[in-house]
């Protein structure tokens, strides 16, 4: 519930944790409750990419960086048509935006939207809070008439947690549609939207990849219906746990020996796919900085992430799974989190980070490139069998 009102910036506002915790700041944004997971963002750039992401769905973001704002925003680099986040918290939000690509302002663009935030709080005090108790519900309250503390606090613990959430199919597209190949056409590949970035499939593109992205309620026989030398599956909100038909394409992609790639949600659905269990992670991994080593080469990338869901898979050996054997290709060196898989014995692997990386860092882009490696690599027919 929200009310587009201007001046919201002298309009008090209260930040509610499921745990109790307080925090008053001023309205940023549309000005009226919101309700979602409170999750935080470490990027110190990027914010509209990270606004616009479908996998933000149901989640408020809080900005560990200070000032936000600073560029505005622009018509150029939105991930999807809209804002996803729930809510939005930040701690200095920019008074004036300069930048010679923007539009408008932040504040003007989340009102506009009626997306409803919360400014001028300790962001830094809060993201140790949930560092410590890990992601929670929250709620963001603004306007001069609000409840008392525990209204709010009660309203908060009713709200729908993440775990158990089934979000793809309401972010996804509804409709099939096409990305032509840039240049020369080498490829065509059927990317299974769970929550598509906008970058991915032009990333794809840029490599002479024409892509059809199809909705997350797409079968194996649509998939296989646009004659795809790979399948895709992409990035998305909710808990992997209750992606069974997601899981149930891929075990289809998986028995046709298709080349096939698959980024965050996607790695998860692989995971399941191949046997694997998930879980929920404490508090997550999201931002633009987190080192994750390609075991397959030793080296070591700066990556983009936003995910709170990790596969269980052990990562000290090679497991035998029903399309063969599977290995941990990458692996989070902050806290061990698996980090990708691949198969030893078909074409078939997959990252749980952002290798489109819109915001930056560029380290991963090597993947899109793996990917046509591979397709370049098995014959068609076995490609579309």
């Amino acid at each position: 519930m929200t009310t587009s009102t201007r001046g919201a910036a002298k309009v008090p506002a209260v930040l509610v944790l499921e745990d109790g915790r307080t925090f008053r700041g001023r309205a940023y944004g549309a000005v009226g409750v919101t309700f979602g997971e409170a999750v935080f963002s470490t990027g110190m750039t990027g914010y509209q990419e990270t606004l616009t992401d479908p996998s933000y769905h149901r989640q408020v973001v809080v900005m560990t960086a200070p000032h936000v704002g600073n560029t505005g925003v622009n018509d150029e680099d939105p991930e999807s048509t809209r804002i996803w986040v729930a809510g939005y918290v930040v701690r200095d939000p920019a008074r004036v935006p300069s930048n010679w690509r923007s539009r408008r302002s932040l504040d003007d663009e989340l009102r506009h939207q009626g997306v409803v935030g919360i400014s001028g709080i300790d962001t830094r005090a809060l993201t140790r809070h949930l560092r410590e108790r890990g992601a929670m519900r929250v709620g963001i309250f603004s306007g001069n008439a609000l409840p008392d503390e525990g209204t709010m606090l009660a309203e908060v613990r009713q709200a729908p947690e993440m775990k158990g959430a089934d979000l793809s199919a309401e972010v996804a597209t509804k409709e099939a549609y096409v990305v032509p190949a840039i240049g020369e056409k080498k490829f065509t590949v059927a990317a299974v939207d769970l929550g598509i970035k906008g970058m991915t499939p032009h990333r794809m593109a840029e490599r002479g990849i024409e892509v059809h992205v199809l909705p997350a309620t797409a079968t194996v026989e649509d998939v296989y219906a646009v004659n795809p030398d790979g399948v895709f599956f992409s990035n998305g909100p909710g808990d992997p746990a209750t992606a069974d038909h997601a899981v149930s394409v891929m075990r289809g992609v998986l028995e046709r020996r298709t080349p096939l790639f698959g980024i965050c949600f996607g790695n998860q659905i692989l995971g399941r796919a191949l046997g694997f269990g998930t879980y929920k992670l404490k508090y997550g991994h999201r931002g633009i900085n987190q080192p994750v080593q390609d075991r397959t080469t030793g080296k070591v990338e700066v990556t983009a992430h936003n995910h709170g869901f990790a596969v269980d898979a052990p990562l000290d050996k090679v497991s035998d799974t029903p399309y063969g054997r599977a290995e941990v290709s990458h692996v989070c060196l902050n806290d061990n989190v698996v980090e990708g898989l691949q198969l030893l014995d078909q074409p078939a692997f997959s990252v749980q980070y952002h290798p489109e990386a819109a915001a930056g860092p560029h380290d991963a882009a090597y993947l899109f490139d793996r990917f046509t490696s591979l397709m370049s690599s098995v014959p068609m027919e076995g490609q579309r069998a």
